[in-house]
């Protein structure tokens, strides 16, 4: 039985289109080049801040952000980011009794701008706020922890394999792997990806059923 459902955040509950636009107005590039680049390094299974890297060889990725914050043009995070599926499909995991963990890679303000959010969640956190990154086992020890049930009971979903599936499963959790935003696309029907997903899913909504 499926006690615990944590979702990953990134590209599975939140679009990603405004945070990377957002990076290519700062650095003065078209939005195109900074996206497909994302996704070609991402395919080279290398950190997606390798992209900024290769338009600007020199940058400091941390003191950029921390700029962009104080110049008011920094993270921002919405309704309009959430995919349509998202606020539906937890609350009907809450009405069957689920418990309801959002945990992904992101900053420690994404966190806030989440909360803020009021979803049907019993608890928002980021690896900033954790102190540790995934694919890092020590996430998903904290995954455990914040989920409060065993491994067997407990659903990691995510979009992006190297990230979410392979460690959750490494893990001894139980794994769905969503087809959604590019990684979620791209791996899809890889023969990795379907022997270690216990789900393979395209929306949301298909975790109620599960």
């Amino acid at each position: 039985m499926i006690r615990t459902v944590v979702l990953d955040i990134g590209e599975t509950l939140v679009r990603d289109d405004r945070y990377w636009a957002s990076w290519a107005d700062w650095l003065g590039m078209p939005r195109h080049t900074i996206s497909a680049l994302v996704g070609a390094v991402v395919a080279q299974s290398r950190d997606n801040g390798d992209a900024l890297r290769l338009v600007r060889p020199d940058i400091d990725i941390d003191a950029e952000y921390a700029a962009r914050e104080a110049a008011g043009r920094g993270e921002q995070l919405d309704e309009s980011d959430l995919y349509p599926d998202v606020r539906p499909a937890l609350a009907g995991l809450q009405a069957l009794g689920i418990r309801v963990v959002l945990a992904g890679n992101q900053t420690v303000k994404a966190g806030d701008l989440l909360r803020r959010l009021d979803l049907p969640a019993d608890l928002v956190v980021t690896s900033a706020e954790w102190g540790v990154p995934k694919p890092d086992p020590g996430f998903f020890a904290r995954v455990l922890d914040a989920a409060g049930t065993l491994g067997h009971e407990t659903l990691y979903v995510g979009d992006h394999p190297a990230n979410d599936l392979f460690p959750a499963r490494r893990a001894g959790l139980l794994t769905a792997h969503l087809r959604r935003g590019p990684w979620g696309h791209l791996w899809a029907d890889d023969p990795a990806v379907v022997d270690a997903a216990d789900w393979r899913i395209n929306s949301l909504m298909d975790l109620t059923a599960l």
